[in-house]
């Protein structure tokens, strides 16, 4: 015999007869019964028909007239919105708005790898220039200094040093940034319905999906490197046949606004690859295969937005490091020779290098996740799925790690 409290024999499994219903409890009925008490206003004894005010005497002022909602007229139900967006097509507003409540609703998860992957990439640059500072310094204080071997050759050494660890840095960051993308798209993908994941609990839903990621990576870095080789090719052959310097300025402004333009077209076709690879389990070919077929029809709003995001997210990034990049060349330029005026401009130029990095990625990531889900849901009526699956998640009362499985390609109406 039930007590009362607990759910009835007929509640299907995992529900709760306590649960309320999604996000509001239903409208009431416009089919009231007359002499209900819903139609006794407020100080009228129930029962009596409501009194009517006696008009004053004389013309009556002209009452305008309000148009009312039809007999039976129910306003529409609520946008759903269990986690970081609404589940209808986006605006750049839900995006960007999307993407601090990802930051927000996840700090530890999304800030802590961030600063971590920006830490690694940052340290070795920033080792790199001080020692460039600090060898340009003594030039600063006496300019005879630049003839002097001894300096010519500290110079020489402060520049290779800082090319070699930009070298390293960019290694570093080709992998941490491909991690951390992996990461906090995974994170997004169970933050849309309102769920948290801890670094750990995405680092294993993605570690399996790392070789197509890096493989989306090197696909991309190919496709970006053979113009830059063919380039190379014509002008050392150029070079060959006698042409003068003028040419190859010249040749060398053609190149880069035509090479500007490639680079643009070809990031915002592939923009989505690395979330097909983390959300839907691609390969990295059919990944960018799949972004592209994303793109197609709506590639001008992709990158308007994803143009804005960059120069947003440099805005910002540069405001964060200015001071400290500002305070380490300082250091390193006006305390030449001081090893520790060389490791205080190093801690500072990284310690600006971190906070613009750890803003940037995963604020980039975020928006190029979410513009995946709009163009979803703008081109195969993703948003159904997601709002049935919310508001199952609603009645059961928690975010079941089956969600992730929503944005399986078995889910796309274009798949």
């Amino acid at each position: 015999m039930s007590d009362g409290h607990g759910p009835s024999p007929e509640t299907p499994p995992g529900w709760s007869a306590e649960q309320p219903p999604p996000y509001s409890a239903p409208p009431a009925s416009p089919w009231t019964a007359p002499g209900s008490p819903e139609q006794v206003p407020y100080g009228q004894p129930y029962g009596q028909a409501p009194q009517q005010q006696p008009h004053a005497p004389g013309p009556q002022p002209p009452y305008p007239h309000h148009p009312q909602p039809g007999y039976g007229y129910m306003p529409p139900p609520p946008v759903l919105r269990p986690g970081i967006i609404p589940l209808r097509p986006l605006g750049l507003g839900d995006m960007l708005d999307g993407t601090i409540k990802l930051i927000r609703s996840n700090p530890k998860a999304v800030l802590g790898l961030s600063a971590v992957a920006a830490l690694l990439a940052s340290v070795p640059m920033a080792v790199g220039q001080a020692f460039v500072l600090d060898s340009m310094g003594s030039v600063l204080t006496d300019p005879s200094a630049v003839n002097n071997a001894e300096q010519l050759d500290n110079t020489v050494t402060g520049f290779a040093a800082q090319y070699g660890s930009t070298l390293v840095s960019y290694a570093i960051q080709f992998v941490v940034v491909t991690l951390l993308t992996g990461v906090i798209t995974r994170i997004l993908g169970r933050a849309v319905f309102g769920g948290n994941l801890t670094a750990g609990e995405a680092w294993q839903l993605v570690k399996g999906r790392v070789p197509a990621l890096f493989g989306v990576v090197g696909l991309m870095v190919v496709i970006m490197a053979v113009p830059l080789i063919a380039f190379v090719v014509i002008g050392v052959a150029l070079v060959a046949n006698g042409t003068g310097a003028g040419g190859l300025l010249g040749l060398i402004a053609v190149f880069f606004i035509l090479y500007i333009a490639y680079y643009l077209f070809f990031r915002t076709r592939f923009a989505f690859a690395s979330p097909a690879v983390v959300l839907e389990g691609r390969g990295p070919i059919d990944a960018m295969r799949r972004s592209w077929q994303l793109v197609t029809g709506d590639f001008w709003r992709v990158f308007g937005i994803l143009l804005l995001t960059s120069l947003l997210v440099g805005l910002v990034a540069g405001v964060l490091s200015f001071p400290f990049t500002i305070a380490g060349t300082l250091f390193g330029m006006l305390g030449a020779g001081s090893m520790v005026n060389a490791v205080v401009s190093a801690v500072l130029i990284a310690i600006g290098g971190t906070l613009a990095a750890m803003f940037t990625y995963p604020f980039e990531a975020g928006v190029s996740g979410l513009l995946y889900a709009d163009r979803r849901m703008r081109s195969e009526a993703f948003d159904l799925v997601l709002q049935t699956a919310a508001i199952e998640q609603q009645r059961q009362g928690w975010v079941h790690g089956s969600a992730d499985e929503l944005w399986h390609p078995s889910n796309s109406a274009g798949s």
